[in-house]
């Protein structure tokens, strides 16, 4: 941690504008590096680096091919964190992710059990194609992303720290699939969709990943600084007016609320994770943004990334051919007033 007083101690304002500018640099240098990688995808980027900056998990939604698996690897090195990955598949065990206990046996015969751990003892862990895995294996990651610690026969152990899921999910009802449940899909901070990349981006990937010389990613910050910087955001103070923004933005998502168009379109609507996720990444989406306080326009912009995955539509909205991203516009839309 360095020579810091007390680790949570809050800062005065002229420290706070201080560190606020270092993390501004830090951030910037950051996405400098990640788009020397990743050409095009700057949203993807940019909400998958606010879930990290934010000390929460990511659930990355698209078709296979688009580069999710290096974002995550070229995240891992940039930030100087221990990555790992788990392809779930239908088969895969919960041990397979946790770890298990060995059996061992000394010279004298005695034996004894030693824990192996598994792939989730990682900084950033990549579990690809997550509802491709029975419920009882995604509950086994899901409650490590809760609870940032493994209980292996009675016995918990500690997840390193910091510790970030990003998760991937393919949005074609593929066969073989197993949908998170909605508790589930909870505890992922923002769900980060990811498309097909714009014809200039496209090019560029086409020139620069088929030659001999790719480029490679390069490590700007360490985990430790990282922390820093996640426990800067939580420190940064929000106005009255962005708090009164997010209660009404997310309120405003729930039925039977006084919001007849709500009631109408959504059969239930985001819990109060949704206002805590809106609250970290506005300060964080402030700061790589450039800015050092958070703005409505961040939690608009936010909107989506962090409720779409908490609220579904009726039936009759669902006919209608609408989507829950029509239904967010349209609340952000009428926010903005």
């Amino acid at each position: 941690m360095g020579m810091m007083p007390t680790p949570d101690a809050p800062l005065g304002e002229k420290a706070m504008i201080e560190a606020a500018e270092k993390a501004l640099a830090d951030i910037a240098a950051v996405r400098q590096a990640v788009s020397k990688v990743i050409f095009g995808q700057e949203q993807v980027v940019e909400n998958t680096l606010l879930a990290i900056l934010s000390s929460g998990h990511a659930l990355l939604v698209g078709v296979p091919g688009l580069a999710k698996t290096k974002l995550v690897n070229t995240l891992g090195t940039v930030l100087g964190l221990d990555a790992s990955r788990i392809q779930f598949t239908p088969d895969l065990m919960p041990s397979d992710i946790l770890g298990t206990e060995v059996m061992d046996q000394d010279e004298n015969g005695r034996r004894s059990f030693r824990f192996v751990k598994g792939p989730v003892f990682a900084q950033l862990l990549m579990a690809d194609e997550i509802n491709r895995a029975s419920p009882r294996t995604q509950s086994a990651l899901l409650q490590s992303m809760q609870e940032y610690q493994v209980t292996i026969a009675g016995r918990p152990y500690d997840l390193p720290s910091p510790f970030h899921v990003l998760a991937t999910q393919n949005p074609l009802e593929q066969e073989g699939t197993y949908p998170l449940p909605e508790a589930q899909l909870d505890r992922f901070l923002l769900q980060v969709d990811v498309g097909y990349p714009e014809l200039a981006a496209e090019r560029q990937i086409l020139l620069e990943t088929t030659g001999i010389n790719e480029q490679r990613a390069v490590g700007v910050v360490n985990a430790e600084r990282l922390v820093e910087i996640q426990k800067l955001i939580r420190q940064m103070p929000v106005s009255d007016s962005v708090v009164d923004g997010i209660l009404s933005l997310v309120r405003s998502a729930r039925p039977g609320h006084g919001n007849t168009e709500t009631d109408k379109t959504v059969s239930w609507g985001p819990g109060p994770r949704a206002g805590q996720a809106l609250m970290l990444c506005a300060r964080a989406r402030a700061l790589y943004e450039g800015r050092l306080a958070p703005s409505l326009d961040d939690v608009h912009a936010l909107a989506e990334p962090v409720l779409q995955h908490r609220m579904a539509l009726t039936f009759a909205a669902r006919a209608e051919g609408m989507s829950v991203r029509d239904v967010i516009a349209g609340l952000v839309k009428r926010a903005r007033g």
